[in-house]
Order: C-alpha cells, then sequence, then structure tokens
C-alpha cells in the first residue's frame, strides 16, 4: 500500500504554524501548534483558506490534521486573551476570516479528508465537520465549549447546520459538554472511528481507494455530494443524470475503462 506521511517540520511551512507536503496527488496539512493543542490564529484560518482553494492545481485530494496530541483545541480567542474591537465592522472583518475558512473547505472542488486525534474544540470540531470524510481515533473527543466562554457560537453552528441533526447540534451549543468519537459518528461528525494504533493504516487504506478512480470522477462525486442535498429530489436526480452523462463520457473516465477491458 502506498505511504501517504503527514507533513512534518521539513514540510514547506506556509506560516509559523501551518506545515503543508505534497505527496503525489495528496496535498497534507497540518496545524503545527502541539504545545498549545493546535489551537488556531486568524492567520491559520486564512493560510488553510487559501490551501484549500489552490489545491485544484496540483491536487486530487486533501488531508487535514493536527501535530502531536490534539487536532485542534479552538480558536486562539479561546485559550488565551482576547483582541479589544469596537467597531463592529471591523468585528466582523475578523470574523468573516473564520467564515471564509469554513467556505473554502465546504466549498472545495477537491475532496478534503479529517485525521483527528485528541481534543476537537469549536474551530477544530467545526473543521472535523466541514471535511469530506473524517477518520477519528476512538480516544477523540469532540466539543463546542463557547456558550460556558459567554460567547455565541454562530461560526461553529454554521458549520454544524447541514452536518448534524438538529437535537444533536443542540446538545453541543447548550450543554458544551464534549462527546465520544462513537457519538461523533452516529451523529455524523465523523465518517469512521478506529484504534489509535490503527489511524494512520486507516487514512492510508481510504487515500489509496478514494484515488483509484479517475480524478474526474472524484471531483464530479464532490460536486454532487456538495449540491444534491440542497435540492429536491427531481432536482437531484436530474443533477445526477446530467453529471453520469458527463463523467462516464469524459476521455479520461473512457481510457481507463478501456484499460481494464
Amino acid at each position: 500500500m502506498p505511504r501517504f506521511p503527514p507533513a512534518t517540520a521539513k514540510s514547506q511551512a506556509v506560516s509559523d504554524h501551518i506545515l503543508h507536503q505534497q505527496n503525489g496527488p495528496i496535498l497534507q496539512i497540518t496545524l503545527n501548534r502541539p504545545e498549545i493543542g493546535n489551537a488556531a490564529t486568524d492567520e491559520m484560518a486564512t493560510t488553510i483558506s487559501r490551501l484549500v482553494g489552490g489545491a485544484v492545481e496540483s491536487a486530487n485530494l486533501i488531508v487535514i490534521r493536527g501535530a502531536g496530541d490534539d487536532f485542534c483545541v479552538g480558536r486562539e480567542t479561546m485559550t488565551g486573551p482576547r483582541r479589544s474591537v469596537d467597531d463592529t465592522l471591523e468585528r466582523r472583518r475578523d470574523h468573516d476570516t473564520v467564515f471564509d475558512c469554513y467556505g473554502a473547505l465546504r466549498n472545495s472542488v477537491v475532496p478534503v479528508v479529517g485525521v483527528v486525534q485528541g481534543r476537537a474544540r469549536g474551530f477544530g470540531c467545526a473543521i472535523a465537520a466541514l471535511c469530506d470524510l473524517t477518520i477519528a481515533s476512538e480516544g477523540a473527543s469532540f466539543q463546542v465549549p463557547e456558550m460556558s466562554h459567554n460567547i455565541f457560537p454562530t461560526m461553529v453552528m454554521s458549520a454544524l447546520v447541514d452536518r448534524v441533526p438538529l437535537k444533536a447540534l443542540n446538545h453541543l451549543i447548550y450543554t458544551t459538554a464534549p462527546i465520544s468519537a462513537d457519538r461523533a459518528l452516529q451523529i455524523g461528525i465523523v465518517s469512521d472511528v478506529v484504534p489509535a494504533a490503527d489511524l494512520e493504516e486507516a487514512v492510508e487504506a481510504t487515500c489509496a481507494a478514494i484515488l483509484k478512480a479517475p480524478p474526474s470522477a472524484i471531483r464530479a462525486v464532490k460536486e454532487f455530494t456538495s449540491h444534491a442535498f440542497h435540492m429536491d429530489v427531481a432536482g437531484a436526480v436530474d443533477y445526477a443524470r446530467n453529471l453520469h452523462v458527463v463523467v462516464n463520457a469524459s476521455a479520461e473516465v473512457r481510457s481507463r475503462r478501456n484499460r481494464k477491458a
């Protein structure tokens, strides 16, 4: 099985706290502040947006993970002093950095695989939910603690609104209690839970399975799942019909079929 190593300190650093590495068709993005649980700054959110948005030029798959023991314990403003902002417009611009990051993941042309170990809180929980596939270690935990810090969690709610059922969302928001990886699997934040010792093998197997398909088919699945669930059934069926004709008639897919014949 091909190896897809996580980005390391030898990888190209696009900011002090984000590493990225191109492994063939896979773009690896690593949040790299392990000493504080990969707490995210606005600069990190902007960098993630830029990397995800630009991946269409060089990658067929994106893998996002955290360095060290945790995925991401949230935004730095949740774990440290908050910047005082009196101007409402400036405050909105600050928040748009995070909304734009969520939008980049939601609208990525390239599928995104999240790899979660340890804690995924706030921003980290949102990122995990927004990935197309999220593989979690069985010891991972997920939490939206904003209300306990007197913060209205609209940003995280915007990420979860089409990912989890209403009552599960309410539980996360109102109780602020952490949930297990198994519970996160039940409500749709993650797609698979594996023992910690098997996490990297599961990531490799998932990536290898995806990359067996032609790139155009991989992106067409992403396109369909990004839009079809917001359509009525008839519209989704017509959308599937059109994609089926276009993608399966492409030279790339026909060439793959002919080689297998």
